[in-house]
């Protein structure tokens, strides 16, 4: 099936990032059914979008007269087996729940019409492990939204270990008539191309903490005037808990040495898990915390989070998750915005990035900051 051929999609999910997907499918021409397990869910779900809609008309992005045509594509429904019996391209947005998403896929499967592309938007699970659930394999692939799902381009179309190359093809084609940039993970990897880029910086923030030294709030004074969320202010606002399992899954299945620290567990246990909850490693119960940047860390510079970014970048080229350095620049532009780590790399100077990468890997004791060997040589073109 091409990309072409795609019609109708179905949603599972009409949550945060269902809703959202969903509202690109209607704007791109497509009919979607957007499913949840109970009307109350749906029915947020519809009513999310409408805003959404009446925020893109009032800003004159798109026509009244064109969200009314999108709007009419929606289906909200509830019966599974309506949703996806004539669905082209079906796409799970369900909670990062392994057994969950494996459940979704098996009963998918067994009611999806057999030319059915079926896609995961997991941030970081298996597509390998969840295509499992299915009798079509060679159908199920990853399909990687980032949140908001509305604003941001990224898309990660991934790869299982039996994904055909005609099901990513056309994945790949309906999300560039999204509007979206979609970009190839041609091995399935914990984190993919985004999420893996960024895990070292994650791991190099929580052993800060461990340190208690310097404060987070004197680490994001450094970056503050860089960028528009800082690192520390960033993990607060996604939530400390998902942090937490995230470094927990790379634990498993990238190094232990992402196994996360007491300080972390901690702070996680006593309930504070950020933004939601009105208190993490900052105070939200005002709006955005104000970080104080007159008492800056000397300790730490942004070149030691680019270094951790680029030697984490080479590890998808040398382990064959992307072919092409220009990829992993455009996902990580494209992702949260920003300059990709290649490029970076090219104004700072490798030598330069890879001292940092040691200084890390001695000072913590941690082999994932050591520098790789395409990173000591340096030769990357982009």
């Amino acid at each position: 099936m091409k990309g072409s051929d795609v019609k109708k999609i179905a949603v599972m999910g009409a949550g945060a990032m269902g809703n959202g997907i969903a509202q690109n499918g209607i704007l791109a021409g497509y009919t979607v059914a957007m499913r949840d397990i109970e009307q109350r869910f749906v029915d947020k779900g519809v009513e999310t979008i409408k805003a959404s809609l009446a925020k893109f008309v009032g800003k004159g992005k798109i026509s009244q007269d064109l969200s009314d045509q999108a709007f009419s594509r929606l289906i909200p429904i509830v019966d599974l087996a309506a949703a996806v019996k004539d669905a082209d391209l079906i796409i799970e947005a369900a909670p990062e729940d392994l057994f969950l998403k494996k459940k979704i896929f098996a009963e998918i499967d067994s009611l999806a019409p057999a030319h059915a592309i079926l896609a995961s938007n997991t941030s970081t699970m298996s597509i390998t492990e969840i295509a499992s659930a299915t009798k079509r394999p060679e159908q199920v692939v990853g399909m990687h939204f980032f949140n908001p799902a509305v604003l941001l381009k990224l898309v990660e179309v991934i790869y299982g270990n039996k994904s055909s190359d005609t099901a990513i093809q056309a994945t790949f084609e309906v999300a560039k008539k999204m509007g979206k940039i979609p970009v190839i993970v041609r091995k399935d990897s914990p984190g993919f191309i985004y999420n893996r880029v960024n895990a070292p910086t994650g791991l190099l923030l929580q052993r800060i903490l461990e340190l208690g030294s310097p404060t987070p709030e004197q680490f994001d004074a450094v970056f503050k005037p860089l960028m528009p969320m800082t690192p520390f202010e960033l993990v607060d606002y996604v939530g400390l808990d998902i942090f937490l399992h995230t470094q927990e899954y790379y634990a498993e299945t990238l190094s232990k040495d992402y196994t996360p620290t007491r300080a972390l567990a901690d702070i996680v246990n006593s309930g504070r898990l950020g933004m939601k909850t009105g208190r993490g490693l900052y105070d939200w119960s005002g709006g955005r915390p104000q970080i104080d940047t007159s008492n800056p860390t000397t300790e730490y510079d942004p070149t030691h989070m680019i270094a951790l970014q680029v030697n984490e970048a080479t590890k998808l080229l040398e382990e064959g998750v992307v072919d092409d350095p220009k990829d992993i620049d455009l996902a990580m532009a494209n992702g949260g915005g920003g300059i990709g780590p290649f490029a970076l790399a090219q104004g700072i100077g490798y030598d330069k990035l890879v001292e940092k990468c040691n200084e890390l890997a001695d000072k913590f004791g941690i082999e994932v900051f050591r520098p790789t060997t395409t990173m000591k040589k340096g030769k990357i073109q982009i």
